[in-house]
């Protein structure tokens, strides 16, 4: 076996690296691809079972199936870098998807529905509309004038001292309303102050600490 691809299946699956024992729906393989390239992008080993043992696949036929999922299931167009290993006789596709920090990419999910997905450690989630204003905001930036008023001195206090904060938590605090306090929080990601992240199944901004 190649020791390039040993190695990758060394690692196991993780945020930046997937296993498929083969493509069945285009567009169920369409949710990683766009999935990996809104993320840190990553590497897709078809051929591979969950468990790391090399299955192989019809690589004319997966292919197909894979221009299917980059062209037609995801908004825009993933692209993709495909690569064909023979391995102990049998085949094995490495998919590398690039992350795209300008586009925001979107995929079916199982109604149908085009979402925008994320991947996070071995799995691949559908993006929340909070989620979903932060990286249109952070992509699609212009310049942020953000002059500090005593209620955002609040907030940054607030955050020098424990670090993270919900948009519910900083209503009640500030006495603001809900849209008000997420626009807030939407400029300091732009800024580079605060980062967005899934903590406990509830959505939290974590202040970066410089």
């Amino acid at each position: 076996m190649s020791r390039y691809i040993a190695n990758l299946i060394s690692q196991g699956e993780h945020q930046q690296l997937d296993f498929k024992h083969s493509i069945s729906d285009s567009r169920k393989i369409a949710r990683t691809l766009a999935a990996f390239a809104n993320t840190d992008g990553g590497t897709l080993l078809i051929g591979v079972k969950d468990n790391g043992n090399v299955s192989g696949v019809n690589s004319e036929e997966e292919y197909y199936m894979l221009e299917g999922a980059a062209q037609m299931y995801c908004k825009p167009e993933v692209k993709l870098k495909v690569t064909r290993w023979d391995i102990n006789g049998k085949v094995v596709l490495e998919v590398y998807v690039r992350a795209d920090s300008k586009n925001l990419y979107k995929a079916q999910d199982k109604n149908g529905k085009w979402k925008v997905f994320f991947r996070q450690k071995d799995e691949n989630f559908v993006a929340t509309p909070l989620q979903v204003k932060v990286w249109n905001a952070i992509r699609y930036r212009k310049a942020v004038r953000f002059n500090l008023s005593h209620k955002d001195q609040l907030l940054i206090d607030y955050l020098k001292e424990h670090g993270k904060i919900t948009v519910d938590e900083y209503c009640r605090m500030a006495f603001i309303p809900h849209k008000e306090a997420e626009n807030v929080l939407v400029n300091l990601a732009v800024l580079g102050i605060v980062v967005l992240k899934q903590i406990n199944e509830e959505e939290t901004f974590l202040l970066i600490q410089s």
